[in-house]
């Protein structure tokens, strides 16, 4: 099943184009790899995806996906040493595109950031700090955030970015899970061309008059010929 089809989409913002003619499908329960250089234009897509810019060309369609459904988790996040929020408070805040105006958070939401603070293996930080946990722990939390989103699909712009090698493995191990037991589609923005952390079953490689959109098995040959 389909969740999003981009087709002959060519994106960027205002005249330059930074992404030409882009074809690939989503489909239900993918886990795709989006791969390239500094500048290839893999957060300009992302933006695009998430509907913050439209494509200039072409269209992207969206099947058995609403917009607002899906679940993102940028690639940095500051926080401010001055506003101590917890845990709860991060994870909890990604219930907020699913809340009418005024937001308030009602026994639905709690119960969502519960349970994925719990699939996540996070809920004895639920009152800690945000600002005073490790590299691997905040990574966790704004998974848990963005979870709290979306039962349908998860983009993730360089989750593993700044871990260190065990807080990457962990994380990995985490998110093939929830692609494999919990049937959550992924789209994931690495750098990481280690074909053991290509750990999707597509790719998208974002390279200037070579794009590849295919099997990981078969890209993973290609740049090993």
């Amino acid at each position: 099943m389909s969740l999003i089809k981009v087709k002959n989409a060519t994106i960027g913002y205002d005249k330059h184009i930074v992404l030409k003619n882009i074809n690939f499908d989503v489909e239900d329960n993918d886990f795709i790899c989006i791969v390239g250089p500094n500048g290839a234009g893999k957060s300009t897509l992302v933006k695009a995806l998430l509907g913050l810019i439209k494509p200039m060309k072409g269209k992207i369609v969206y099947d058995e996906l609403k917009q607002n459904y899906i679940g993102y988790m940028p690639q940095d996040i500051s926080v401010d040493k001055n506003f101590p929020a917890t845990v709860n408070e991060i994870v909890l805040s990604g219930t907020l595109n699913n809340i009418s105006f005024p937001a308030f958070y009602g026994k639905k939401e709690k119960d969502i950031a519960i349970k994925n603070m719990k699939l996540l293996n996070i809920l004895n930080l639920k009152d800690k700090c945000f600002r005073d946990l490790s590299g691997g722990q905040r990574q966790k939390v704004l998974l848990a955030r963005s979870l709290c989103a979306t039962s349908k699909l998860l983009i993730l712009d360089e989750p593993s970015n700044n871990l260190d090698s065990k807080s990457k493995k962990e994380l990995y191990e985490t998110i093939v899970k929830l692609n494999k037991e919990q049937g959550i589609t992924i789209i994931m923005i690495t750098h990481d061309l280690d074909h053991h952390n290509l750990l999707g079953n597509k790719i998208l490689s974002l390279r200037e008059d070579d794009i590849y959109f295919g099997s990981t098995e078969d890209f993973v040959r290609r740049i090993h010929e």
